[in-house]
């Protein structure tokens, strides 16, 4: 096994070869923000929350997709990296409606978490107001397209978790929005199995369980930790 060498905040590191940055940041203790990302399935760099400064390199890197290389000189909290992560929240803000005060992950969200953590405590943007729809034709679930943020972490463990592959991302750009089956409703998809991991995964109200309401929703993280570690520890038990 290959290790590379770099630093991080200045501080020493050896990884083995083929981690990420940002799995080389936690094993260093260098707390880097993310919302997209989901110990134990795949990373995307979708939101853009965990970008961070290389030395040489003219760009941000998102650490979630970008491997490790020897000699590598990064910067994970600089003014620049505070003022695009602020920036990135204020947009989701934004653009979809996320009301704390009425949202059944209100002080259990992790966008909520995020945008105390990076200072944000109202966006300069226009708000879009989007009117993008409700599904609770599932016998225990629902999603609301308005809180989702696309960070397609219900995508990714319905997939490479369950095995089920219910959700999916249709359309581009702002017309995007996650889809279950062929894009029928939630509640006729026959390969949903009812376990669950959508809600725990999902890191805002967008999908919830039924008879929820404001503040209600609990996400247990611990469960699904234990779930995506399962299969490789195998370990079927808590």
């Amino acid at each position: 096994m290959s290790v590379k060498t770099l630093t991080i905040d200045g501080t020493a590191i050896a990884i083995e070869e083929g981690a990420t940055i940002l799995q080389a940041a936690k094993e260093a203790g260098v707390p880097i923000p993310t919302l997209c990302h989901l110990e134990g399935v795949s990373d995307v760099g979708a939101c853009r929350l965990c970008l961070v400064e290389v030395k040489g390199i003219n760009k941000l890197l998102p650490a979630c997709v970008t491997e490790v290389a020897e000699g590598m000189d990064i910067q994970t909290n600089t003014e620049k990296l505070q003022t695009y992560r602020r920036m990135t929240v204020e947009l989701l803000f934004a653009e979809g409606n996320h009301v704390c005060s009425v949202c059944v992950a209100n002080n259990n969200c992790e966008l909520q978490d995020v945008a105390v953590q990076v200072g944000m405590d109202h966006s300069r943007f226009t708000y879009r107001f989007p009117d993008r729809g409700v599904d609770i034709s599932h016998k225990q679930f629902g999603i609301d397209h308005n809180r989702c943020i696309l960070c397609t972490r219900c995508v990714r463990v319905c997939d490479e978790v369950e095995g089920a592959h219910v959700w999916d991302v249709a359309q581009r750009g702002a017309a995007c929005y996650i889809v279950s089956g062929l894009n029928q409703p939630w509640g006729e998809v026959d390969a949903c199995t009812s376990c669950g991991k959508c809600v725990d995964a999902c890191p805002t109200g967008a999908i919830f369980r039924k008879g929820d309401t404001t503040a209600e929703k609990i996400g247990d993280r611990a469960k699904l930790e234990f779930l995506v570690t399962a299969r490789e520890q195998q370990k079927w038990t808590r």
